[in-house]
This record gives C-alpha cells, sequence and structure tokens, in this order.
C-alpha cells in the first residue's frame, strides 16, 4: 500500500511538471511570436512611411515643375491655368508603370490613392502688410477695415488685431523689460489668439486673411468678391460680382486691364498693393495607402522659373479645412 501511494505522488509530480513546461514552453512560443509580429508591424510601417514621404516629394517635384513652367511662360497667374486645377483621387498605377510581375507592388499601386491642389496664397489680404517700418500702414489698414465691415466684425476685434501687432512688431526690437508686456508676434492665424481675437473672429477671416514671410499684393485674378471689394475702396458687391464673371472670360494681363474693366482710373489703384501675378502657392497632397491617408502641406516661393520650398509639413491625421490654405511660419 505504501509503494503504491508512493507510486501515485512520484506520478502526480510528474504530470504537474510536465503541465507546467507545457505552459512554460506555451508562454515563450508567444512571447517569440508577439515580438515577430511587432517587428513586421514595425517594419511594415516605416516601409509604409518611406514610401509615402518619397512618394509625396515626387508629387511635390512634380508640382514645382508646373509652376516653373508657368513662370517660363510668363504673364499673368489666373485660375484658368493648369497649377490651378486640382488632382481629384486617382490611384497610383494611373500615374507609374508598374511591373505586373511583382504582384505585391502592383497591388500597392493599385490600391493607393493621391490627390492634391495648389492654392495662390496672394488671392487673400496678408497680415505681413500691416506693419512697415515702425508703424502701421495705413493703406493696408484701410483694407482691413474695410474687411472686418464686410464681414460684420466687431470694431474691438480690429482694434486689438492692430494695436496687437504694431505692439508686437516694436516689442521685438524694444528692450527686455518692454517686450516683456507686450504680446509676441503671431507666426500664423490662429496665433492671432494671442492678440485677443476670439476664435470665431480667426474662422470668419481664414478665408480671406494669409501670413506670408514678407508683404506681397493682392492678385485680382484670384482674389475672391470679398477680398476685391475690401482691397479696392468704393467697390461694392455688384460690381465684385460682375468681375468675377468678366475675369472668367477673359483674366486681366495688367492693372490696366482690370481698371478698364471696372471703369476705374488707374489713378485710383495702388500699384503697390494690386497685382495680377503670384510669387506665394500653397500646395498640398494626400496619399492614402493602406487605407492611412497621409497629408502634406507646402509653403513655396517663385521666382521667374525658380520655385522654392519655404516649409513643408508632413501630417497622417486628417487636415482640417483641407480646402483652405493654410498659414506658415517664415
Amino acid at each position: 500500500m505504501q509503494r503504491s501511494a508512493g507510486r501515485s505522488r512520484q506520478s502526480g509530480a510528474a504530470i504537474l511538471m510536465a503541465m507546467l513546461t507545457v505552459v512554460l514552453v506555451a508562454t515563450l512560443a508567444s512571447a517569440a511570436l508577439w515580438q515577430q509580429w511587432r517587428a513586421i508591424e514595425i517594419e511594415s510601417a516605416e516601409r509604409s512611411r518611406t514610401q509615402s514621404g518619397w512618394i509625396l516629394q515626387g508629387a511635390l517635384d512634380w508640382a514645382r515643375l508646373i509652376l516653373a513652367e508657368d513662370g517660363r511662360k510668363g504673364g499673368s497667374d489666373n485660375l484658368t491655368e493648369p497649377w490651378s486645377m486640382p488632382l481629384e483621387a486617382a490611384r497610383l498605377s494611373t500615374f507609374l508603370a508598374v511591373d505586373r510581375s511583382d504582384a505585391i507592388l502592383a497591388e500597392q499601386a493599385g490600391s493607393a490613392l493621391l490627390s492634391g491642389q495648389m492654392f495662390d496664397l496672394q488671392s487673400r489680404l496678408n497680415l505681413r502688410n500691416l506693419i512697415v517700418g515702425d508703424k502701421l500702414h495705413a493703406p493696408t489698414a484701410a483694407q482691413f477695415t474695410r474687411l472686418f465691415t464686410i464681414l460684420n466684425l466687431p470694431n474691438q476685434e480690429l482694434t486689438r488685431l492692430l494695436n496687437g501687432l504694431l505692439s508686437a512688431h516694436q516689442a521685438a526690437n524694444a528692450t527686455q523689460g518692454l517686450a516683456l508686456q507686450a504680446p509676441l508676434m503671431p507666426q500664423n492665424l490662429d496665433q492671432l489668439a494671442w492678440l485677443g481675437l476670439s476664435a470665431g473672429t480667426i474662422e470668419q477671416l481664414r478665408p480671406f486673411v494669409t501670413m506670408l514671410p514678407e508683404t506681397s499684393k493682392v492678385n485680382l485674378n484670384t482674389a475672391s468678391a470679398v477680398v476685391l471689394r475690401a482691397a479696392i475702396a468704393g467697390l461694392d458687391t455688384a460690381s465684385a460680382q460682375q468681375l468675377l464673371q468678366k475675369r472668367s472670360n477673359k483674366p486681366w494681363e495688367t492693372l490696366e486691364d482690370f481698371a478698364q474693366a471696372a471703369g476705374l482710373s488707374t489713378k485710383l489703384l495702388d500699384a503697390e498693393a494690386l497685382a495680377t501675378q503670384t510669387r506665394f502657392f500653397e500646395l498640398r497632397g494626400t496619399l492614402e495607402l493602406d487605407g492611412q491617408p497621409v497629408h502634406v502641406l507646402a509653403l513655396t516661393q517663385r521666382d521667374g522659373q525658380r520655385v522654392h520650398i519655404l516649409r513643408r509639413e508632413r501630417t497622417v491625421s486628417p487636415t482640417p479645412g483641407a480646402n483652405k490654405p493654410a498659414t506658415y511660419n517664415p
């Protein structure tokens, strides 16, 4: 009886040890499998990120070529030119000659979607124009006054904007003590909140205002009716709409052409504030690869046939206001 009980205990211990061994092996195998899966996922994500970066860089280079070619032809910049035509979402295989013998590459190219658009940033009033030297630029301040009136925005918000920008500019060149008492100079539209502007006012201004690295002129060929009314004193809503209709049929090559279409004397047009050409553009592109959209935003400056990218941003989250130009730090 004792021998039988001893053999039973040994048998039970052996079974327990076997079960523990199985559990340990299963745990180690699961950990190894998880590590391998994680490494594959990281490698896949890194590969997709790199591929997206190269493809979007190629799209930016393509856009730069379009702008450079447009600059080579010269003339005015208007909404009938190739740069202004949006690229609707299209499969990447439409642009690439994919070797169909490579099934993986062919599948990726077939499922990747590329879209984009260029915007004329000089179709808006530039906040940089408000400060010249150490003073407010009166003609530009008058433009913003008209804009606030057209949008029915509070006068106190306009006062905050003008005084805040002037104080921030002066503080940047003043002693440290004075600078500490003034707001920082905003670098984009969202930072106008530093000057005391409400979020509602900023959103209403966003379609009509920009913040460029330097002063600029409003392009009459691309400006909206609201911007035309703000940029030109005495222009009413009906006249602005008529001008938009006229330019859709024949864009203006010179300020004289615009003056004739508007029935105005060229002496009433500020050649320092108005133009029919553009130097600053925004490029927007979106690549959807493996169901993950990647966005790129680029601020470009064109001088003749030379197109420089001043700033570029890439995000993987949905871009807010996808049909609105962004603002950039200089």
